[in-house]
């Protein structure tokens, strides 16, 4: 199934952007490629510590000139984006990244209004705080969960309102102010953020777009040097497919 286009004056509740599964995708044979060469990162810095923001709203993380070109869609909410940035996060840094054999370049692709909300945060944090932050919430993401309980009709009365209002309620409702305060976004830069509502449109145009362009069913998809990763949703099969790559 096609997943229909967003539209921010339709998010009237909780359930409205729950359009695309989770860790739903199919699988892909690559045969086995000669090994790459190490590519040295700048001085004083690792690969995996430069990280910058493309046109398309990617956040790339390695060597831009990479011969392994590694894009994520994750969702915020969605449990087997979490499990990926939790199993993957050491050795894909140290064993890929850092050699400078792989970039990986992150878009947000949103499903409900939670995600877009938390996505849009995040976003709005500057470019080298992307990645630790979004990390971090992965790593947290039942305590995320945890502010939706009890709290879903101000959530739905929240987005009900004005686009410009809409977003920062909704945030106050579940907590996510709360929620992301403690992680060092504060108050402040939360109400402005969310109350500009070209940081939704964006995230609703990106996806859209992935949506499209990779006809994207479920997330995390992987899309390598701009080949769809058919049935890669874990760390373990997409090591492996960089390995016949040449990543050894």
């Amino acid at each position: 199934m096609i997943q229909p286009k967003l539209r921010i004056l339709l998010l009237a509740s909780l359930g409205a952007l729950a359009l695309s599964a989770c860790g739903e995708t199919k699988t892909d044979q690559t045969k086995q490629q000669d090994v790459i060469a190490k590519v040295a990162a700048p001085a004083g810095k690792s690969w995996s510590q430069t990280v910058s923001k493309n046109a398309d709203g990617g956040y790339v993380m390695g060597n831009p000139d990479a011969p392994i070109k590694v894009i994520e869609f994750a969702s915020i909410t969605c449990s087997h984006c979490a499990a990926f940035s939790t199993e993957s996060h050491e050795e894909l840094r140290r064993d890929f990244i850092d050699t400078g054999r792989v970039s990986l370049e992150v878009h947000n692709f949103i499903r409900d209004p939670l995600d877009a909300t938390a996505a849009a945060i995040i976003r709005c944090a500057p470019v080298d705080r992307y990645f630790p932050l979004q990390d971090n919430v992965f790593a947290s993401q039942e305590e995320l969960f945890a502010g939706v309980k009890g709290n879903e009709a101000a959530a739905d009365a929240a987005m009900k309102l004005p686009p410009a209002q809409r977003f920062p309620a909704f945030a106050k409702a579940l907590k996510l102010d709360t929620f992301f305060q403690s992680r060092g976004v504060t108050g402040e830069q939360i109400n402005a953020c969310l109350s500009n509502v070209d940081n939704i449109s964006k995230l609703e145009q990106g996806t859209n777009a992935a949506a499209e362009k990779y006809q994207i069913q479920g997330t995390p998809t992987f899309v390598v040097n701009g080949q769809v990763l058919e049935g890669v949703a874990a760390w373990g099969p997409l090591r492996d497919h960089l390995r016949t790559m040449g990543v050894r």
